[in-house]
């Protein structure tokens, strides 16, 4: 009797247990996102909803952080290898001192394929649930967050960009 409540207890948490591939934490089914508020570059004010069609690597950093200085080189080449209509790097910073802070920072380590995002209010950390920088959800062409991953990343290692061309392509027609 003892086995069999074992075996069901065990069955049962199988229907919620997450994977990871590529070191994301993917989820068996997709969540939704709430919305959350920044603006580009240019002071265009955006919301997630505008890159649904897409599928993308939203990943919140601030200059301060010293794991998203080093990963940020990585997020530019997988943006040089992959970005395009089907898919996108976006680089929402955190940082409170405003776009400056963010153009010098690209321009410091040569960041060029990375647009400008900001989010001087910092509360799309909460919103989303990061309780920690880096954080990089994967959203599909929906804007459902299909995975994250807490903590720095090569992000254009063969094993990240292979998932993510599999993520692409299996999306494509969503």
């Amino acid at each position: 009797m003892a086995g069999l409540l074992v075996l069901a207890l065990l069955s049962a948490g199988q229907a919620t247990e997450t994977n990871t591939r590529a070191g994301l934490t993917i989820w068996p089914e997709p969540r939704p996102v709430p919305e959350v508020q920044f603006v580009d570059g240019e002071g265009k004010p955006h919301t997630l909803a505008d890159f649904k069609g897409k599928v993308v690597l939203l990943n919140l950093w601030a200059t301060w952080c010293v794991p998203c200085r080093k990963e940020m080189p990585t997020l530019d080449r997988l943006q040089a290898q992959l970005g395009g209509p089907d898919f996108q790097v976006l680089a929402l910073s955190i940082d409170l001192d405003g776009l400056q802070v963010v153009r010098d920072f690209y321009k410091e380590v040569g960041i060029q394929h990375l647009g400008i995002y900001i989010d001087e209010s910092a509360s799309a950390i909460s919103s989303l649930g990061a309780f920690g920088l880096p954080a990089t959800l994967l959203l599909d062409r929906q804007g459902r967050e299909l995975g994250r991953k807490l903590g720095e990343a090569t992000w254009d290692s063969p094993e990240v960009v292979a998932y993510l061309r599999e993520v692409i392509a299996t999306s494509r027609g969503q």
